[in-house]
């Protein structure tokens, strides 16, 4: 896996801090379709990071870091626990961001077993997603999701454009 490992970060430093800005602004200057849109700035990268380790502190997600033979995170995954009460048992993936630097070198497998467990750590038995990218797709179809369809004009990519997502599931053993 060319060096790729990864780990549960609890709560987000000063120098992960700077990482994953950097992480999210090559996520989306690459063209990712991840809630932002161009011009992609630090200001925006820090605002976001700080409320995903707000949700880091009250306990409402796990936050899955991928990092190089360095040490530098080159890629996160987040599982979001479900908040209705009817909904104990799942959880959505969100924001599985890999630096271009790091594709293709197993960094989006790892984070996606490594979320995986840390869902079923947390009693979660199903989880949800969804992407705009085909590379993506065909790591979830790879590491055993069911694609449930397609939803048109869904988002905009950060040039604005429209694009459509597609969701997938899996049900955890």
């Amino acid at each position: 896996m060319s060096g790729i490992t990864t780990s549960r970060l609890a709560r987000i430093d000063a120098t992960r801090m700077d990482q994953l800005c950097d992480l999210l602004i090559d996520c989306v200057e690459g063209g990712a379709s991840v809630s932002f849109l161009w011009p992609m700035t630090r200001a925006k990268a820090e605002t976001f990071w700080r409320a995903v380790d707000a949700g880091l502190a009250s306990q409402d997600r796990v936050l899955i870091a991928a990092h190089d033979a360095r040490g530098q995170i080159v890629g996160t995954a987040q599982a979001i626990w479900a908040s209705p009460e009817n909904q104990p048992h799942r959880a959505d993936v969100a924001k599985m961001l890999v630096h271009r630097r790091a594709r293709r070198l197993g960094a989006g497998a790892a984070l996606l077993r490594e979320t995986e467990a840390a869902a079923r750590d947390a009693g979660k038995s199903l989880l949800v997603l969804d992407t705009a990218s085909e590379d993506a797709e065909r790591l979830y179809e790879r590491g055993g999701w069911q694609r449930v369809g397609t939803i048109p004009c869904y988002a905009l990519m950060p040039d604005g454009a429209p694009c459509s997502t597609v969701v997938f599931y899996k049900k955890l053993d």
